[in-house]
């Protein structure tokens, strides 16, 4: 399988005091067990994993840390990890499901994963059409 992470599943993987750690970290690396499985992550959840770096840390995290760290995390999927680029316009008809603020990148993520044949990888039981992590 292929997937796309979304910006919580990076911050739980990437951060051993996030409550969902555990679950993030032994997902992927049990993916990586397996021979079809393919990690992709696009500027949208990379950027969203720097945003909440910071914030969570209280600026104790820098930038060029928070960036270093999604780095590392990233190089250890090798060959398993591609970045995909984001060809998708946010001019466009939302889903019915996408009610509110909250829910547009969710959108924007789980339609760009399906434009190119990818699962939108979630720890959000929220977004209909999305992988669950279990």
């Amino acid at each position: 399988m292929k997937f796309l992470l979304d910006v919580n599943t990076l911050v739980a993987w990437g951060w051993k005091d996030h409550p969902l750690h555990v679950r993030a970290a032994s997902w992927i690396r049990d993916c990586l067990t397996e021979n079809e499985c393919k990690i992709y992550t696009s500027a949208i959840p990379e950027t969203g994993f720097v945003r909440i770096s910071i914030q969570r840390s209280g600026g104790a995290v820098s930038i060029e840390l928070a960036v270093d760290i999604l780095s590392t995390m990233l190089e250890q999927l090798g060959s398993r990890h591609a970045f995909l680029p984001d060809d998708l316009s946010s001019r466009r008809k939302f889903p019915a499901w996408c009610k509110n603020a909250k829910h547009t990148t969710d959108s924007h993520l789980l339609t760009l994963a399906q434009k190119h044949r990818l699962k939108l990888a979630t720890l959000d039981t929220g977004i209909p059409g999305a992988f669950v992590i279990p």
